[in-house]
């Protein structure tokens, strides 16, 4: 899950990759490092600690400014983050430096046998094991790219390598096996990175490594082979976003103002896809009406925030199409051996398009013969690539670890969906889908609403600092906005945090309910849905007689709730399986609230990383 960057050309080389580093630190930040290549000597500095350690470092002894180099922020597996165990690593004497994104699985095979011909590893890290190795094969070949095709053969697991030699300026190569790799073209100038952000600043021209390929790049040229040494020529294509959206703009966090993006990616995600009666998806392709007819079956494979969003989707696209959806934790998905065929259709949610274990479970899924569709945030990764369809949620680039934007766009991508598999099974008439589309069309504006009534969330936050515990609780699509709610909590906040389905209270966790426990209700409509308002309504009753404090998410008019709950977030009035997308934002805002009146990392929350790259 750690972030690699590469660079050859004319510009500032340190200056290039710290700022490639800055974009990747979501992806860890244990550790980081840069090599830069100086005459017939590669320079090095890597420290512990975030990426402010290691630029301090560089301000107060500069390294060379000229000539290629790498650079990498790292999210610890083997060994702790400490300056010995941050990469880049050395090979070759000192004169190769290497940098990993993954996992070599076979390393400690590959350290005895080294170890054994005389090397002194340094470090505790897998990657020290594979820069010897790289090292030793360029001493046979005299070529970068040779040696790493050699080495590349003798590794398992999955990874992705950048190294630079003394012997060979101006070069940098990288491999990539089931880990990302994405190439961008400047004008004499070359970038290397694990996802555009690394590069995009400078150029939105990239193109994205397929499995098993390496590439040599140098000022003037960018060569891919796959790893026999076959040349390859990648598909290009251009990054419809810039660097400054990506940036803080003025907000306190990049979760603040992701948050506040809520309304934006949703029109985005909605924008060319709405018709007057309904919804076109031609992006599709292959996935064409008549493919979708014969789905009788359909599986949805994600993991965290992703797979509340697929429980959101479930609903919609039972309800809408009258398909049997099942929403499947991609890292049991394959484990279980499911039950697939022709007729059944795997979706893959997934922000940055490169979560190991749904990757997984799509190479997965098209083994057994599934049709596969990807919902994905990211242009040029590897989970769209490696699926029949895409459907792009144009959220725009998403920084902070915990997701809020991204959930958004995906639940409104799964609806999309269901609206298209409804019209194609004839399950819902024109009228009933038209209904549908003018209320998402009203989601941007309804939602902007939501973002300006929310000071009742920071007084509560700051209330709440020194809370031990939350419970939230749900009904239908709100029980996954109170499993979001829960892991939101979790992820920035450091305490203990549940969600769970009304029904399920008196099943064993309202023993959990004393005096004082705080308890988020999210409420259904009374409008749409007034027996499940009911039955929440009871719960509600049923834990405030306990001595629970409740604060209910409801939906404006809502008067039922008020003489049961200490405190009620009001949203607007929206349709049935549209109210998570109103919903679920109060709960973000009182995340990011409590975490930063805790004095925590709202962006960076311990032992977390934006993009889970390995099993």
């Amino acid at each position: 899950m750690c972030g690699i960057v590469g660079y050859t050309g004319q510009l500032s080389t340190v200056e290039v990759l710290l700022e490639g580093l800055s974009r990747l630190e979501y992806r860890g930040y244990d550790s980081a490092g840069v090599a830069v290549l100086d005459g017939d000597e590669v320079a090095l500095r890597k420290k512990g600690g975030k990426l402010a350690v290691l630029r301090d470092s560089l301000e107060h002894a500069p390294l060379p400014d000229e000539g290629a180099g790498i650079g990498h922020t790292r999210w610890a597996t083997h060994g702790g983050p400490t300056d010995e165990n941050a990469h880049p690593h050395l090979g070759d004497e000192g004169k190769l430096a290497l940098i990993h994104n993954g996992i070599i699985e076979n390393f400690a095979a590959l350290r005895a046998e080294l170890e054994a011909d005389g090397e002194v590893f340094l470090s505790e890290t897998d990657t020290e094991a594979a820069a010897m190795l790289v090292g030793r094969a360029f001493r046979e070949t005299g070529d970068l790219t040779a040696a790493m095709q050699r080495v590349v053969a003798r590794l398992e697991g999955q990874f992705t390598l950048l190294a630079v030699h003394a012997d060979q300026p101006g070069v940098v190569v990288g491999a990539c096996h089931n880990s990302p790799l994405l190439v961008g073209y400047g004008d004499g100038e070359h970038f290397l990175g694990s996802d555009v952000s690394a590069f995009v600043k400078f150029t939105p021209r990239a193109a994205a490594l397929d499995n098993d390929q390496i590439v040599t790049i140098t000022a003037t040229d960018a060569t891919v082979t796959d790893f026999q040494g076959n040349p390859l020529e990648p598909q290009r294509f251009e990054v419809d976003w810039d660097s400054s959206a990506a940036d803080k703009g003025g907000w306190s966090s990049f979760m603040a103002k992701e948050v506040s993006e809520g309304p934006v990616a949703i029109a985005n995600t909605l924008r060319g896809r709405l018709t007057d009666r309904g919804v076109d998806l031609g992006e599709l392709g292959v996935l064409d009406d008549a493919a979708l007819s014969t789905i009788n079956r359909i599986v949805i494979v994600a993991c965290g925030t992703a797979s509340y969003s697929g429980l959101v989707g479930k609903y919609a696209i039972e309800t809408w199409s009258r398909v049997p959806v099942e929403v499947d934790l991609a890292h049991e998905f394959r484990y279980r051996d499911p039950v697939l065929d022709e007729h059944t259709l795997v979706i893959s949610i997934s922000q940055s398009g490169e979560t190991m274990d749904t990757k997984m479970a799509v190479q997965h899924a098209k083994a057994q013969g599934a049709r596969t569709l990807s919902i994905c945030n990211t242009q040029g990764a590897t989970i769209p690539r490696e699926s029949e369809a895409v459907l792009y949620t144009h959220a725009g680039p998403e920084v902070a670890v915990a997701s809020t934007k991204a959930f958004l766009a995906q639940v409104i991508g799964q609806l999309l969906f269901g609206l298209h598999l409804a019209k194609v099974r004839g399950t819902m008439s024109d009228d009933a889908i038209a209904e549908v589309v003018a209320e998402l069309e009203e989601l941007p504006e309804k939602l902007s609403q939501v973002l300006a009534e929310q000071e009742t969330l920071h007084e509560l936050a700051h209330w709440m600092s020194d809370t031990r515990s939350v419970l939230f609780l749900g009904r239908h699509v709100g029980y996954p906005v109170a499993l979001e709610g829960a892991l939101k909590l979790k992820e920035i906040s450091y305490i203990h945090a549940e969600g769970f389905a009304g029904g399920e209270l008196k099943h064993g966790p309202i023993a959990l309910i004393e005096p004082g426990q705080v308890v988020f209700v999210v409420v259904p409509s009374p409008r749409n849905e007034p027996l499940l308002h009911s039955k929440i309504v009871s719960n509600i009753q049923e834990i405030r007689a306990r001595g629970a404090r409740i604060i209910a998410v409801a939906e404006a008019g809502d008067a039922a709730v008020l003489p049961y709950a200490d405190q009620v977030l009001r949203v607007p009035l929206t349709l049935p399986m549209l109210e998570p997308v109103l919903q679920v934002v109060p709960l973000h805002i009182f995340a990011l609230e409590l975490a930063t009146a805790k004095g925590l990392d709202v962006d960076q929350p311990r032992n977390l990383a934006k993009s889970v790259t390995v099993e």
